[in-house]
């Protein structure tokens, strides 16, 4: 197997995070039929495979999997042929600590390249990494069991044994059996259900990389929210899950669509997961998962939920063939999410909340050193290092600044949008390396081919994409300057070593700030720590009540209009060797001269 695209021939293409022999098959279709028991937490059935061997003389087939799959049994046949299935031979060897390999004897007899063959695998699931059973204590609703899928980046082979690489795409079919009063969802184009049986059956139509195979069962209900989409959610989480997206999901695709091509999937549906979620959203194609305490704040909400709609088109459409150019995926998700929010909320807003992630990255990359190997776009991972252990955000925002870059070499944002579109049209349902990105990207505009941009000195392509550091540049911000520039004159101000007075600090109108304002501000508080020991503790104290007005305000409740756990928390640090402490309004006591205030996500 060889990465798609135009230009000169690939190598063949390695994943050292995968121990299958992908490249020996053409995997058509696999179909899922699992039993869920929610008693003893496990899932329970089996796995066929639909494969086509691609290459004479093999004899195995490797399949990734993981020490928590418990194999009973694997036959092969030949569709439509008269012979039986025929019992097969496996053993499971070591790999990493993330995965284990299945080793499948083939029969000699029935394998012949270009023949297609069926494996079935019968298995039995327990504790894996993929799959995350919550007692119903550990729901939101606190009234029944859950169960969820998380598959990126090499989980799912922990789910069902597979070729665990973004590499190898194909449809998928799954039947789901479970116990009355449990609703399954999966990230599929089609679905049914037969109450009589308490079946549930999937399809989708489109190929699908295994780590965007999911699913989600428990106590859910749903409420359309436009032609196209619908909200699930518990019962509880509901009616605010409803209000808070409205019809915005509809409206931010129409945007997308406009600028990067139709979107491919059918439906774009959300499901809002309890707290124990481990990331704070996942693009599984036809249904988002969200973690539910990002309800508390609209502008994180909107930011995340169009963040992996742009997935739609940069990573799931069009993938990343491995781990260790994942830029592909985060980086263009990340344009393209901003994207729609200049064209859907203005300029100020997407350069506001672009200032809010590139303060991270330069803060992230003075911990780690500029010559640190994790902080370059094109990884080379060591055997055996989790991909995952690998995200962060050099990926997103170190991407992002490479294909902003790009759309300045255009000089027209527009023309560059059309690029996009077509980069799509060309490549979807496929997986790519970053050569075959540029190597379209020359062909399409050979005035800059022409130009040798690729080699232009200290913006070379290469260095983006292999040199460690910081983006070699970023986009201007300065459209942003109204909503960026209070931020950073309240900070100038705090940090000077003569107290501010307090008419000066009343300009400020902290209630009125977004919440990405209030979390650049404390960002660069933080920046700016240990504060000067001039300042006041009346200036702080009315600091922090100004920052907490807005806060406040986030909250939000259920129908019985109990809060919800918060999900910004405004935590206080001591700067040492100061002493400092908040409490309500109603009893303020200060003591102390600063302290340190910091947005975080739980």
């Amino acid at each position: 197997l060889t990465a798609p695209g135009p230009g000169s021939p690939r190598c063949p293409l390695v994943d050292v995070a995968s121990a299958s022999n992908f490249r020996c098959f053409q995997l058509q279709h696999f179909h899922l039929d699992l039993r869920l028991n929610f008693a003893v937490k496990e899932m329970s059935g089996w796995l066929v495979l639909d494969l086509v061997p691609v290459q004479s003389g093999v004899h195995t087939l490797v399949l990734d999997s993981h020490p928590s799959l418990l194999i009973q049994s694997i036959d092969c046949k030949v569709p439509g042929g008269q012979e039986e299935p025929a019992s097969l031979t496996y053993r499971v060897d070591p790999f990493t600590d993330y995965g284990s390999s299945l080793n499948i004897s083939l029969p000699t007899a029935a394998v012949k390249p270009g023949r297609l063959i069926q494996i079935t695998v019968r298995y039995t699931t327990t504790d894996g990494p993929a799959i995350w059973w919550l007692d119903s204590e550990l729901t939101c609703g606190q009234s029944r069991p859950l169960v969820f899928t998380q598959g990126h980046s090499v989980c799912n082979r922990s789910f069902f044994p597979c070729f665990d690489t973004p590499a190898v795409k194909s449809t998928y079919t799954a039947t789901v059996r479970v116990p009355d009063g449990v609703t399954v969802l999966m990230s599929a184009s089609r679905s049914s259900y037969s109450k009589e049986d308490r079946v549930f059956q999937f399809s989708m139509e489109f190929p699908v990389p295994s780590y965007l195979v999911a699913l989600v069962a428990g106590d859910l209900q749903h409420v359309d929210i436009g032609p196209r989409s619908r909200v699930w959610a518990e019962p509880c989480l509901l009616s605010c899950a409803v209000k808070k997206l409205g019809g915005s999901v509809e409206h931010w695709l129409g945007v997308a669509e406009e600028l990067f091509g139709p979107y491919l999937w059918g439906r774009c549906d959300i499901v809002f997961l309890p707290p124990s979620f481990p990331i704070v959203a996942m693009e599984n194609p036809c249904l988002t998962f969200i973690i539910a305490s990002i309800l508390e704040s609209s502008e994180f909400l909107l930011i995340d939920v169009i963040h992996e709609i742009a997935h739609g088109w940069f990573g799931n459409a069009v993938t990343n063939a491995t781990w260790e150019e994942m830029w592909l995926s985060e980086g263009l998700a990340t344009y393209a999410q901003r994207r729609i929010t200049t064209e859907a909320y203005g300029e100020a807003f997407t350069c506001l909340e672009t200032a809010v992630r590139l303060d991270a990255l330069h803060r992230q990359l003075r911990l780690l050193g500029d010559n640190n190997p994790v902080s370059k776009l094109h990884v080379k991972f060591e055997s055996g290092v989790n991909p995952s252990t690998l995200m962060n955000l050099f990926t997103y925002e170190k991407g992002f600044c490479f294909v902003s870059y790009l759309s300045q070499l255009c000089r027209d944002v527009r023309r560059f949008d059309c690029f996009l579109r077509d980069y799509i049209s060309q490549f979807k349902f496929r997986s790519v390396v970053a050569q075959d990105l540029i190597d379209f990207f020359l062909t399409y505009f050979p005035e800059l081919k022409d130009a040798a941009v690729a080699q232009r000195e200290g913006l070379e392509f290469e260095r983006w994409l292999s040199g460690c550091g910081p983006p070699l540049c970023e986009p201007d911000l300065s459209a942003g300057g109204s909503l960026i520039q209070p931020v950073q004159d309240l900070c100038d101000l705090w940090r000077t070593s003569e107290p501010p007075d307090l008419q000066t600090l009343l300009t400020f109108d902290l209630s009125a700030w977004s919440t990405f304002q209030i979390v650049l501000f404390l960002d660069r508080m933080l920046d700016y720590s240990p504060l000067p020991h001039g300042n006041t503790a009346h200036t702080t104290y009315y600091c922090y009540l100004k920052l907490s007005e807005p806060i406040q305000r986030i909250r939000i409740s259920d129908q019985d209009r109990k809060p919800i756990p918060g999900l910004l928390t405004l935590l206080l640090f001591l700067d040492h060797p100061l002493r400092f402490s908040v409490c309500p309004p109603s009893a303020p006591s200060c003591d102390g001269e600063s302290v340190r205030l910091l947005l975080v996500s739980v």
